[in-house]
């Protein structure tokens, strides 16, 4: 099954509202679990070639006189 930008929006949606059921690409389905939603997010978003997460950053305070 292909997935698409809308597919991985409603269960975006569903999982926010708490919600077990979705209506993927004219199928209803209904999950046994958050985890099992959660897992079909990272799929969806691999698929679709998407990433939620952010690059993380190092900061390191420059000073000229030292630590105070």
């Amino acid at each position: 099954m292909a997935y698409t930008q809308d597919d991985l929006t409603k269960l975006q949606k569903a999982i926010s509202k708490g919600a077990a059921e979705v209506q993927l690409d004219g199928e209803r389905v209904r999950f046994r679990s958050l985890d099992e939603m959660l897992r079909l997010e990272r799929k969806i978003q691999a698929e679709l070639g998407v990433t939620e997460r952010p690059t993380r950053r190092m900061h390191y305070p420059k000073t000229s006189t030292g630590w105070r």
